[in-house]
């Protein structure tokens, strides 16, 4: 990317002068135009900049400079990593902030603005791995029947919107996000298909399939619907028929929680994490599960057979008559 290919505004900071501003604006420009990154990601990476930029306005006494930054020290990252441990900030956060700052010093080398050879010296913090928590599959399915709530003082279309997306994640395993940017036309009426197309994670599409009970409930709801459901528009709305946030399903899952019991790590993703666990304990090929979950790599769904390991021992340690 060349310097005059690109115009963009610069980001306002109190901590660094209009150098930095510009430079951390169109590096902000180039994740999202040509790495694609997802809004959330691009938020996250200049929060983090921001919250470096800020410790090292106090750090050194003076607004950063992008030819004061270009001389970033080693004990400089430590320190401010220091800074965001000690705000009891997670290891995966640390983990973010680095490579955010690392990717803002690449571009910086790449574009002749100097070395940050110091951000490669930084060694990443360790994370601890956690296996996914899935659900019993009992819960899952309540967590698919809208009959659940009927106490509940909301508009029965409502109850089958909310039950139709929870079925929806569990049935195939899709993201909140992945379920929620479905469109209307995406979704085949129930005997008419048995497969969706949807959009995850750096706008790559795949087809998962669907079963015909989890089409009936959607089609239940869009019966109900008071709103007209355009074929080119989002199939859950919300109560005025605009889009409907994950919060309203996340808000929903922690209402059902309570009613069945079920701990706090039981989200609208743990649903996701049961459809995976699930078809691995039914005997589920690793491969055509990391297909259908939409996973690059088959590292990240190698975690489930951690969750199946756990599962077997716990079922020897219970049942074998001298455990």
């Amino acid at each position: 990317m060349t310097r005059s290919a690109t115009a963009v505004q610069p980001v306002e900071l109190e901590s660094a002068d209009e150098t930095v501003s510009a430079e951390m604006a169109r590096w902000l420009s180039h994740l999202r135009a040509e790495r694609r990154l997802s809004p959330k990601t691009l938020e996250a990476y200049a929060r983090d900049l921001r919250q470096c930029l800020d410790f090292l306005c106090e750090h050194w006494g003076a607004r950063v400079t992008l030819a004061r930054f270009s001389l970033l020290e080693a004990s400089d990252i430590r320190a401010f990593m220091a800074m965001r441990r000690a705000d009891n900030i997670g290891g995966r956060s640390l983990m973010r902030a680095l490579a955010g700052l690392r990717s803002f010093g690449r571009f910086l080398e790449r574009e002749g603005r100097g070395k940050l050879g110091a951000l490669s010296a930084i060694r990443a913090p360790k994370v601890g791995k956690s296996l996914p928590k899935p659900i019993h599959i009992e819960a899952a399915r309540r967590l698919a029947d809208a009959d659940e709530r009927a106490g509940e003082t909301r508009e029965q279309w409502v109850l089958a919107r909310d039950a139709a997306v929870m079925a929806l994640l569990y049935g195939s395993g899709l993201r909140i996000s992945e379920a929620l940017g479905l469109k209307r036309r995406d979704v085949p009426k129930p005997g008419e298909g048995d497969v969706l197309v949807v959009t995850g994670k750096g706008n790559k599409t795949r087809m998962v399939p669907v079963l015909q009970n989890v089409l009936a409930l959607i089609a239940d709801y869009v019966a109900m619907c008071p709103h007209g459901l355009a074929p080119e528009a989002p199939i859950f709305v919300g109560a005025r028929g605009g889009p409907l946030s994950p919060r309203i399903i996340q808000l929903a899952m922690e209402r059902m929680r309570g009613a069945l019991g079920l701990p706090d790590s039981a989200t609208p993703h743990a649903l996701r994490h049961s459809f995976a666990t699930h078809l691995l304990s039914r005997g589920g090929d690793l491969r055509a599960i990391q297909e259908l979950l939409g996973h690059s790599s088959l590292s990240t769904t190698q975690v489930y057979t951690g969750i199946d390991s756990e599962r077997l021992l716990e079922v020897y340690r219970n049942t074998h008559p001298r455990s």
